[in-house]
């Protein structure tokens, strides 16, 4: 029987850095040994893989898209180099395959399928985050994105808040960088005076911003959070 192929889920930077500040050389390796990837955008995946090896062949590379368009029936045939023994890279526009990301539902088809799932080292916005926040790091939740209309946000985030309260549970979540502010504007006017919220901004670039405040500390700072990709973590 043919030895398999692994997956490799290959972190990616979380903005315009130097890709070895925040990426082991363990990276370099693995890119340097695949040429067949699956990826939220082509485009980002080839401009990555040249900044980690300028020298290896773009015209050799093969991409297989996985975003919100696609069906699940489309992923058997994208792993299908690893059951002819091939090793396969899953690349996200950003951060960890697989945490905030459509990466997840090729992983689990992976599984199904016998598939040696490698994950490797990099920066996760969500854990960096907390890791930043001084919240409850032993209990937290990610919530993704919150309602769009002005009423369903309030209820939810209420509704957050006394999670966090009921069981010392860190609540995150994020939104579309050019809502942010109006984001920000919901939350304040939202919770209670003393529930505590921190903001994190910008996390491993130049720009980054990370602060924790009771709510109506907050009220006093001002900061400018628009297209900047941002994590909102409410703590009781």
């Amino acid at each position: 029987m043919q030895p398999r192929g692994k997956l490799y889920l290959i972190p990616n930077t979380l903005g315009e850095t130097s890709p070895f500040e925040v990426l082991p050389l363990s990276i370099k390796k693995t890119i340097e040994e695949i040429d067949i990837y699956i990826v939220e955008n082509e485009k980002i995946a080839r401009r990555f893989i040249k900044s980690i090896c300028p020298k290896k062949s773009q015209p050799n590379l093969h991409f297989s898209l996985i975003n919100k368009y696609s069906e699940d029936s489309d992923i058997p045939n994208m792993l299908q180099p690893c059951l002819e023994g091939q090793d396969i890279g899953v690349i996200s526009d950003a951060g960890c395959p697989g945490i905030a990301d459509p990466g997840s539902s090729v992983v689990e088809q992976a599984h199904i399928k016998g598939i040696k799932v490698v994950p490797m080292v990099g920066p996760s916005s969500i854990l960096m985050a907390m890791m930043a926040s001084g919240f409850n790091g032993q209990n937290f939740s990610f919530n993704g994105y919150l309602p769009i209309d002005k009423r369903d946000r309030r209820k939810e985030i209420k509704r957050l808040e006394r999670l966090s309260a009921e069981y010392n549970q860190s609540q995150l979540f994020i939104e579309t960088p050019y809502r942010n502010n109006q984001m920000l504007e919901s939350i304040l006017s939202t919770l209670h005076p003393q529930s505590k919220l921190c903001v994190a901004c910008d996390i491993s670039l130049s720009t980054e911003f990370i602060q924790t405040h009771t709510a109506i500390d907050w009220k006093k700072i001002k900061v400018d959070l628009h297209k900047r990709p941002t994590l909102f973590i409410i703590q009781k």
